[in-house]
């Protein structure tokens, strides 16, 4: 089972940019498509973004499509999300998943806190 560990996350004024990384190990990236995700005070997790195995790929949950990008460098075995414009209604704890291209089960991290104040 592929190992995964977020960081990136912090404080930001509303309107600035954080970028955050999710780094794996245990297994290659390229055998999983990737996604981010993301859970508020109170609130289920809810989706962010995906990005496919070889990285062709994307999609993005509409509260953070063209403010966000979600990108992966599979030899550095690492995905990426971009956040741009930031609002106070993006604070949240983002985590990483990696889900087997090929079937199987979802492996999480341990999640990073984004804040973003107004």
């Amino acid at each position: 089972q592929v190992q995964l560990v977020e960081s990136g996350g912090g404080l930001v004024q509303a309107g600035g940019s954080l970028r955050l990384t999710c780094a794996a190990s245990g297994r290659t990236l390229s055998d999983y498509d990737m996604g981010w995700y993301r859970q508020a005070p109170g609130k289920e997790r809810e989706f962010v973004a995906t990005v496919n195995w070889s990285g062709d790929n994307t999609y993005y949950a509409g509260s953070v499509q063209g403010r966000f990008t979600i990108s992966r460098d599979n030899a550095k075995n690492t995905v990426y999300l971009q956040m741009n414009s930031l609002k106070p209604e993006d604070t949240a704890i983002y985590y990483c998943n990696a889900d087997p291209a090929r079937g199987g089960l979802s492996s999480w991290g341990q999640g990073t806190q984004v804040t973003v104040s107004s």
